[in-house]
């Protein structure tokens, strides 16, 4: 009995990582990304301000938003293989706040711990996401590429796929 319930676990747990993209996670743990955490607005201005002169990719995202984190993998793809053309990646979760986003901060560090990821620290489901959007209508996976003047290039709402992210990402370069 022990032996079927360890065989069906192990098969829901490789299913699981077959289908939110999770299997591929084969990035370089050791990269020095800071842990997800909570930012007031004027802080998370300030913090977008220091990409200016880069392409910016920031993703709006959920732990509890599978084609969130089908596509998360494919976008630290687009980070590694664009980093030398100045683009960056940055997260935006959007899941209930926890103190010091505890509970994002978890699940980033288990399945993307290179995902740089701020967090909200209050009720307002886009205090965030508005600062750079304030027509955003809540919907994750939501993306956003800003050009190295700091205006939004594109607003991808819905997943997407590596190769349409790289066709979009060379519009903006």
């Amino acid at each position: 009995m022990i032996r079927a319930v360890w065989s069906l676990s192990s098969r829901w747990l490789i299913l699981l990582c077959v289908t939110t993209g999770m299997s591929g996670l084969a990035y370089a743990r050791d990269a020095a990304v800071p842990p997800a955490s909570t930012l007031s607005t004027t802080a998370f201005k300030s913090e977008l301000d220091k990409y200016k002169g880069q392409v910016l990719v920031v993703n709006v995202w959920a732990t509890w938003c599978v084609p969130c984190l089908r596509e998360i993998p494919d976008l630290l793809t687009l980070q590694r293989d664009y980093a030398d053309q100045g683009v960056a990646l940055m997260g935006i979760a959007v899941d209930e706040p926890t103190p010091g986003a505890a509970e994002v901060e978890r699940f980033r560090q288990r399945y993307f711990p290179q995902f740089l990821t701020y967090a909200r620290q209050g009720p307002d489901l886009d205090e965030l996401t508005r600062v750079i959007d304030p027509a955003w209508n809540e919907v994750v996976p939501t993306t956003y590429v800003i050009g190295r003047d700091g205006q939004i290039i594109q607003r991808i709402q819905g997943k997407r796929t590596l190769e349409q992210f790289r066709a979009l990402l060379q519009q903006a370069l």
